[in-house]
C-alpha cells in the first residue's frame, strides 16, 4: 500500500496527464521571476567596488552553474531508479535531463569566459573549477551520444544510466574544487551552512534569478519528458487516446 504512490508516479500515462496542469503555472512563474530578477540585478543592484558592472553577469552565470550541477544529479538519480526498478518514466527523465544540462553547462562556461576576460585578463585558464565544469559538459554530451548510439532502446537506457552514475564522481569535485585548490576561481559566495559573503543588495536579485532558473528548468524538463514519453509509448492505447484528444 505504501508503495502504490511510487509505482503510480512511475506510470508514463499518470505522469503525462498530471503534469499537463503544472506547465502553464511553471511557465508563468518562470517568466515573472526571470523578468523581475533581470531588471533588479541589471538596473537596480549597485556596482561592485572592485569589478564595476562586469560582475552583473553573475545573474546568468551563477543560476546556470547551479542548475548544471543539480541537473546532473537529477539525470543520474533518474538513471539509477531506472536500473533498479526498471521504470520507463525514469529513463525518459534521464534522457530529457541530458541536453538541458549540457546547454546550462555551456552557458555557465561561456558566461564564465566572458566574465574572466575583464576579471582575470583571459577568457580561459585551466583552473580546477573551470576544468571540472568542462568535464561535466563532456559527461552530459557523452550520455546524449551513448543514448543515441545504441539502437536497442533498453540497452541504450542502461548504458547511459551507468555512464551518468559514474560521472557523479565529478560533482563533489566541482563543488569543492575552489576549497581544495587555490586557483583563480573565487571561493563560493553563497553558502547553505554559513553566512553568504555577497551583499544583500546583490544577493536578493540573484536569489530571484536562481529560483526563476529552477522553475524554468522544471518546465523544460517536464515538457521534454512528456514529448519523449509520447514518442516512446506511441503504440500504446493511452498515447493514441491523448493524440486523438480523448482521456
Amino acid at each position: 500500500m505504501a508503495w502504490q504512490w511510487f509505482h503510480r508516479l512511475g506510470s508514463p500515462r499518470w505522469f503525462y496527464q498530471k503534469t499537463e496542469a503544472w506547465l502553464p503555472w511553471l511557465a508563468l512563474v518562470s517568466v515573472v521571476l526571470l523578468a523581475v530578477g533581470s531588471a533588479w540585478g541589471l538596473g537596480f543592484a549597485p556596482e561592485d567596488a572592485k569589478q564595476g558592472n562586469s560582475y552583473r553577469i553573475i545573474f546568468i552565470h551563477v543560476p546556470a552553474a547551479f542548475l548544471a550541477l543539480a541537473g546532473y544529479y537529477i539525470m543520474a538519480i533518474s538513471g539509477a531508479i531506472g536500473l533498479i526498478w526498471k521504470m520507463k518514466l525514469s529513463f525518459a527523465v534521464m534522457r530529457a535531463a541530458a541536453p538541458i544540462g549540457a546547454v546550462l553547462t555551456f552557458i555557465s562556461l561561456f558566461t564564465g569566459a566572458v566574465w574572466g576576460k575583464p576579471t582575470w585578463g583571459a577568457y580561459w585558464v585551466w583552473d580546477a573549477r573551470i576544468t571540472s565544469m568542462l568535464i561535466l559538459l563532456f559527461l552530459y554530451v557523452g550520455v546524449m551520444a551513448l543514448s543515441h548510439a545504441v539502437s536497442r532502446e533498453q540497452v541504450a537506457d542502461k548504458a547511459s544510466a551507468l555512464l551518468a552514475l559514474v560521472g557523479t564522481v565529478n560533482i563533489p569535485i566541482i563543488y569543492k574544487s575552489v576549497d581544495w585548490w587555490f586557483t583563480l576561481h573565487q571561493p563560493a559566495t553563497i553558502r547553505l551552512t554559513e553566512s553568504s559573503s555577497i551583499d544583500p543588495s546583490m544577493f536578493y536579485p540573484l536569489l530571484t534569478m536562481i529560483i526563476g532558473f529552477y522553475c524554468m528548468y522544471a518546465w523544460t524538463l517536464l515538457t521534454h519528458t512528456r514529448t519523449l514519453l509520447l514518442k516512446r509509448e506511441m503504440r500504446t492505447k493511452w498515447v493514441q487516446e491523448e493524440l486523438a484528444g480523448g482521456r
